[in-house]
């Protein structure tokens, strides 16, 4: 097993530590929802809680685990159930449509980390996006990300929004059931189910959003996949945790970037691998630009998810969207600072 620099971990999240104060309110937990931690793109949270950067933060944080799609997520949140969600930036916009505000004060992937998927069965009919006409797109939830991104692809390939349809097929060994049984002709999915599916020769790719540059290439601009965001409400009275946060945050994002694909697997717990850590290794040596290195917005990244958007939601096409109320970049900007001066 490779050798982890823990003293440089320790260094550097000490070195946070004087950015804040060392305690919050005391006995103060707080809840962060996710869609499966299992998932290649919660890799950041849950090297959050293995490296101990919440703790170096004085914050005493607990992940909910809750079904496979951000939606769920999502749900927590506006219902008060958690303070925070790790799910993807696009809510904060399809949210605010509907008169609902959260705010993103980490991001934590610079693209979606997902990937359109084609049974082979189908594969010698479905070759692009315009094959897929007439027929059933698989995606973890209707109203999430992958809904969004698979009808966003389908426009681009020249379909027109009744010409397919969208059914919730989750992630893991549900979706990949529904592809392989034909429920499906095609679908949306992160990895381990992406990679596990070609290299079983379950399914061929169509689309690839696993890194920054794929995504470009697919959808003709950036599109930020999971973020850490909050409702405003709390982040008003919490302006020192939303820091504390973003500072635990910056910290382990920026060990990835630091670290091979092998030294980060070992601190993966073993199930994730889901019987093939070789896989675990590729797939996450080959995508993991899809992390952003230190929790900032991609540059314009806002604006093209708008773009996305609006598209296809009326909702979001007929309302006045303030971006500056979905992303407050102040918490990042001020917790990378002090990432790149502790080096």
């Amino acid at each position: 097993m490779p050798r982890l620099n823990f003293r440089w971990i320790f260094m550097l999240v000490s070195a946070l530590c004087l950015a804040a104060p060392a305690v919050g309110h005391a006995g103060d937990k707080i809840l962060i929802a996710a869609s499966g931690l299992a998932k290649q793109i919660h890799l950041p949270d849950v090297l959050c809680e293995k490296l101990g950067t919440f703790k170096q933060q004085g914050l005493d944080v607990e992940f909910v685990n809750i079904g496979n799609s951000g939606v769920n997520a999502e749900n927590q949140l506006i219902a008060g159930v958690v303070q925070g969600a790790s799910s993807s930036y696009d809510h904060t916009i399809d949210l605010q449509s509907k008169g609902k505000y959260i705010t993103t004060i980490v991001q934590i992937m610079a693209a979606p980390g997902e990937a359109e998927l084609v049974p082979t069965r189908f594969a010698d009919q479905i070759k692009t996006f315009a094959d897929l006409k007439g027929h059933t797109l698989g995606v973890s939830g209707l109203g999430g990300m992958t809904d969004y991104l698979s009808r966003t692809l389908a426009l681009r390939g020249g379909l027109s929004a009744n010409e397919v349809s969208l059914l919730g097929i989750g992630a893991d060994s549900t979706f990949i059931a529904a592809m392989v049984q034909g429920q499906v002709q095609a679908g949306m999915v992160t990895d381990l189910t992406v990679s596990r599916m070609l290299s079983a020769h379950q399914a061929v790719l169509l689309s690839d959003l696993r890194t920054p540059a794929t995504t470009l290439a697919a959808l003709g601009a950036p599109y930020p996949g999971d973020s850490l965001y909050v409702s405003e409400a709390w982040l008003k009275a919490h302006k020192d945790d939303a820091q504390k946060l973003a500072n635990a945050y910056a910290v382990t994002l920026k060990w990835i970037a630091a670290h091979t694909a092998q030294e980060i697997t070992a601190m993966v717990p073993s199930d994730y691998y889901e019987g093939n850590r070789a896989l675990y290794v590729a797939a996450l040596a080959q995508n993991k630009s899809m992390f952003t290195p230190d929790g900032r917005m991609p540059d314009g990244a806002p604006q093209a998810v708008l773009k996305v958007l609006a598209a296809f939601n009326p909702t979001v096409a007929g309302k006045q969207i303030d971006l500056t109320r979905t992303y407050d970049p102040s918490f990042a900007d001020l917790a990378a600072r002090t990432v790149a001066a502790s080096n």
